[in-house]
């Protein structure tokens, strides 16, 4: 089999798949991710309940598996689609009226295998005493 061939015949079923080289790029464009997001409009007042819930809207809207915590919120999913929705997070939040808008964001990747964010968490309070 030629590698500069995009697709290729699985001669045990007659199928089209991708070649090596472009499964390889499929692969690494769909890099899971686990983010810590906290978003924070600026001059709106003490209160920001009201904007987090519309990031939290806007989480739901695109599928993303979130969890909620006291100083912001953790995503886990697609690379591409965890972004995307942090960033209709600043537009739909400047859509309500804030000028501007500070976020923290921290990034987990690993390649070795997929992680949840269950998964995480239970690896630890399985070694509590």
């Amino acid at each position: 089999m030629d590698d500069d061939n995009l697709f290729h015949v699985d001669p045990a079923n007659s199928v089209w798949n991708l070649s090596p080289r472009l499964e390889e790029i499929r692969q690494a464009t769909e890099m899971k991710v686990i983010v810590d997001l906290c978003v924070v409009p600026m001059g709106v007042g003490v209160s920001v309940s009201k904007y987090v819930t519309e990031c939290q809207n806007v989480l739901n809207e695109a599928g993303l598996e979130h969890q909620l915590h006291a100083y912001g919120t953790n995503i886990e999913g697609d690379w591409d689609n965890v972004f995307a929705a942090i960033k209709r997070c600043h537009e739909r939040v400047h859509g309500m009226g804030a000028l501007r808008i500070t976020t923290s964001i921290k990034v987990g990747t690993r390649t070795d295998r997929e992680q949840t964010m269950q998964e995480k968490i239970d690896s630890v309070t399985e070694r509590e005493v």
